[in-house]
């Protein structure tokens, strides 16, 4: 009884209360898309749709996330790519479970200080715009590889639609349109001549992209080496010395993507399975559901005071310890089994209290003894033969460093800002880090990105994930409870209002317009700092359900042009 009158709970509140005040209306639930076998969750149609048609032709999941994946390239520039990097986990249908980190590296010219003046400040123009601003890229061969061990159909087969769609061109969404326009002036700056998106597509227009279809097509004829050796990889390479960039062809011949084990823990009854460093994404989610476990968060209101307390402190402590200890592991030495031990986790909630706020101050790096050393996409994938998948692919910033490559059809990421430029000093989505995440050549940055994959009783229950740099974990985290602890549907679960705290700045984000003042109040009175102007919260997330019946529900988040399709 008491799951049903959460299921009930207001998933669109206007109006929030705190927990003394009246109850607040409730709302029939809202199901996302239903169906029988199989399906995709991303940010368009088209890609969504490519990727179910690869598995009715006999393709699985894996087939399905590179067709997705490229999809993405062609139908959403704003971080679908060929120029940047991702994750992905993956539970196959006998359980098999694991993790693909083809995240970009620093090329092998970079240096710690590159990105610094002679007064030894950061200079965050240089790692943020440009071609100085990009990493190698991965994506690329993070498909290759997916394909290689999991793929069953032709490259052919699975990339010749995504090339058609290039050629075809996509319909521009009204929110691309004002994403065109937002960054237009960026565009300007940093490419010299007028790029397609800036010659005046408005919604309904159909953007075609002949370079991108002609850059793929290579890639199905010549394969992973044609972008890293071949004459594609040689006119990026040129392209991006000649603006300026450190990237050689030995930093293309010389990328590799890792197979990694990734961060697996339990919550209640369920098991957890989320991406390991140098995504931090996994062992912050850990630390978070770790730190509220104890608490009973179904006996409290959802998006109410004493919820949002509890979310908030574990919150800060994760990102206190996330900006310290967490890098690429095959540079630093990560104690994950001391970060995600019941012991420190407990210790490290003991100065909670209902009754005020922890200063962030008063919160640093926790105690390990021994202790060794926004814009992205994400899509879901469950197949008809029982395997699901969970990727989040990025540029970084929108448009990457919105230097945009015109013989090849593409953008270019900058991923370089995502590491310490300066320890200490933030990057652009608000990050602070250290030593661990300090740049060096061939090194990953770190990440928040949060591809995840939830078991329950040992069964498949979920595939989640989301864009929206600092704000990932956090989004991935409620999204999960949302339906775990309060009993919603996978649709009112991603569509629900969110907030978010990363330790520093010590403020608490929230989405604009959809709390109440009263609530801000009460967090007030008991020193919380409150921000709803400069909102960092531009998660869409994008999740798979399996339903108790076997057929699987789809959450598209209703802030993006996000879609699920299946069959």
């Amino acid at each position: 009884m008491k799951h049903c009158l959460y299921f009930l709970l207001a998933l669109f509140i206007v109006s929030c209360k705190t927990s003394t005040d009246k109850p607040a209306k409730t709302y029939t639930p809202i199901r996302g898309l239903i169906t029988q076998k199989a399906m995709v969750v991303s940010a368009r149609e088209e890609a969504s749709k490519i990727g179910v048609e690869i598995m009715k032709k006999g393709g699985n999941a894996f087939d399905a996330m590179v067709a997705t994946e490229m999809a993405l390239a062609v139908s959403y520039p704003y971080a679908g790519n060929l120029g940047g990097g991702g994750f992905m986990i993956y539970r196959k249908a006998d359980g098999e479970t694991g993790a693909l980190d083809y995240r970009e590296k620093a090329p092998l010219a970079a240096t710690k200080n590159m990105y610094l003046d002679e007064q030894g400040d950061p200079i965050p123009e240089k790692s943020q715009y440009g071609a100085l601003a990009a990493g190698v890229p991965g994506t690329i061969a993070g498909i290759f590889a997916v394909h290689k061990k999991f793929g069953t159909l032709p490259i052919q087969d699975i990339l010749t639609p995504v090339a058609e769609l290039a050629n075809k061109g996509f319909v521009i969404t009204e929110k691309q349109e004002k994403r065109f326009e937002h960054y237009k002036e960026y565009f300007f700056k940093v490419n010299e001549d007028t790029i397609p998106i800036l010659k005046g597509y408005t919604a309904g227009d159909t953007l075609k992209n002949p370079k991108l279809a002609q850059t793929l097509y290579r890639i199905i004829k010549n394969g992973r080496d044609e972008f890293y050796e071949g004459e594609t990889g040689q006119k990026l390479v040129g392209f991006i010395q000649q603006k300026g960039g450190i990237i050689t062809l030995e930093d293309l011949k010389k990328y590799n993507v890792k197979w990694r084990d990734p961060v697996r823990f339990t919550y209640k009854d369920l098991s957890v399975i989320s991406m390991s460093p140098p995504s931090s994404g996994g062992i912050c989610l850990a630390q978070i559901m770790g730190m509220i476990e104890p608490y009973n968060l179904s006996a409290y209101d959802h998006n109410q005071l004493e919820a949002i307390q509890i979310l908030v402190e574990a919150e800060r402590r994760a990102y206190s310890d996330r900006s310290f200890y967490l890098g690429d592991p095959d540079f630093v030495e990560i104690p994950v089994d001391s970060l995600l031990s019941n012991a420190y986790l407990t210790k490290r909630m003991e100065a909670f209290s209902f009754d005020k706020a922890t200063p962030s101050s008063e919160i640093n790096r926790g105690n390990i003894s021994g202790y060794e050393s926004n814009e992205t996409t994400h899509y879901s994938i469950i197949d008809q033969f029982g395997n699901a998948i969970s990727v989040t692919t990025t540029l970084n910033g929108a448009y990457g460093s919105k230097l945009y490559i015109p013989e090849l059809g593409f953008f270019l990421n900058n991923e370089m800002d995502d590491f310490s430029a300066k320890p200490g000093t933030p990057n652009m989505f608000g990050l602070t880090g250290a030593e661990a995440n300090a740049i060096a050549p061939e090194k990953r940055m770190l990440s928040s990105m949060t591809p995840t994959i939830i078991e329950k009783d040992d069964k498949l229950w979920m595939s989640v994930g989301t864009p929206g740099g600092s704000t990932i974990i956090t989004s991935v985290l409620q999204t999960i409870l949302n339906v775990k602890e309060f009993g919603m549907t996978m649709q009112d679960a991603v569509n629900a209002p969110r907030f978010h705290h990363q330790w520093l700045p010590d403020e608490i984000y929230f989405e604009p317009n959809l709390f109440d003042k009263e609530l801000f109040s009460a967090l007030e009175a008991k020193g919380y700092s409150i921000n709803v102007k400069k909102s960092k919260i531009t998660s869409k997330v994008d999740g798979i359900l399996v339903l108790p019946d076997g057929t699987l529900e789809g959450g598209a988040d209703k802030r993006g042009d996000d879609t699920a399709i299946g069959f």
